[in-house]
């Protein structure tokens, strides 16, 4: 039997805009969805309940029941329904918490491709320039980013800027530049219009976003996600910064002498300017 999210993932370029809705958030949701019958289903996706049934039809399911017998027979023999939550057990809010952020870090880390990540800070070191873009909540990840790389080499630049729109920005961008977008659910629309017209320009892409972000699947040079997962009703970046401080570091060590240059040269400037605090 297959998996309901293996179904969604390799049925998803071919749903209609209204059943990809209703797989997005099955895919979000993916934990809890035992508790949504088809009318709350299609009520929480914005569609009606006949798009919901068209749905479970496409994936391979006579009715909404089947799947949620299939979800329901899956709990009761013990098979985590996703990978973190199921692990996260505490007697207080911070215990949980606590072991909530391990098994986030834990999953990115271990589902890296070591050689999809190597070549993707590869080409980082190669590129002319570098564009960072990231709306929404994933704006905090890209701005850390960019400061952190600023510091490892020139051309770093964080889009749009105020009072700017993209399509100055990236004019100019081409194969001998990288884009990076960071883009977590509940993305702006342009994020995928956005990574189309980059394909269109020849720009290599990384993306950083969450593992079930089959909207933008497809559409990067180099993928990578992580988790976002926490005990309660936010979302936690801490995974994303995570992997943001591994990238920078993994790009300094391999230009360990021009970066640590630069990084002199900005120390000095520091100095000079007085812009930091003197211990």
């Amino acid at each position: 039997m297959t998996p309901l999210n293996q179904r969604v993932a390799s049925h998803y370029e071919s749903l209609t805009p209204q059943e990809k809705r209703v797989a997005d958030f099955v895919v979000d949701h993916f934990d809890d969805l035992i508790s949504y019958n088809s009318a709350e289903l299609a009520q929480v996706s914005g569609v009606s309940k006949a798009t919901v049934s068209r749905l479970f039809k496409r994936l391979g399911y006579e009715k909404y029941k089947d799947m949620y017998e299939e979800l329901r027979l899956l709990r009761q023999s013990g098979m985590p329904l996703t990978e973190p939550r199921d692990i996260v057990h505490g007697d207080t809010l911070l215990a949980r918490h606590y072991k909530q952020e391990m098994a986030n870090l834990l999953h990115w880390t271990t589902l890296l491709d070591t050689q999809q990540y190597s070549a993707a800070i590869q080409s980082l070191n190669q590129a002319r320039q570098v564009g960072i873009i990231g709306y929404r909540n994933a704006y905090p990840v890209a701005l850390h980013l960019r400061s952190q790389l600023i510091q490892a080499r020139a051309q770093v630049s964080l889009f749009p800027t105020p009072g700017q729109t993209l399509s100055e920005e990236l004019v100019d961008y081409g194969q001998q530049d990288i884009v990076i977008v960071i883009a977590f659910r509940r993305r702006p629309a342009v994020i995928k219009k956005l990574l189309q017209q980059l394909q269109r320009q020849s720009v290599p892409v990384i993306t950083l976003s969450e593992p079930q972000a089959l909207s933008i699947q497809g559409l990067a040079t180099w993928q990578f996600a992580t988790p976002l997962e926490s005990v309660s009703a936010f979302d936690c970046y801490s995974a994303a910064m995570s992997f943001v401080t591994l990238m920078v570091n993994s790009l300094l060590h391999s230009t360990l002498e021009t970066g640590r240059q630069r990084i002199h040269k900005i120390a000095e400037s520091y100095q000079h300017l007085e812009e930091l605090e003197q211990r």
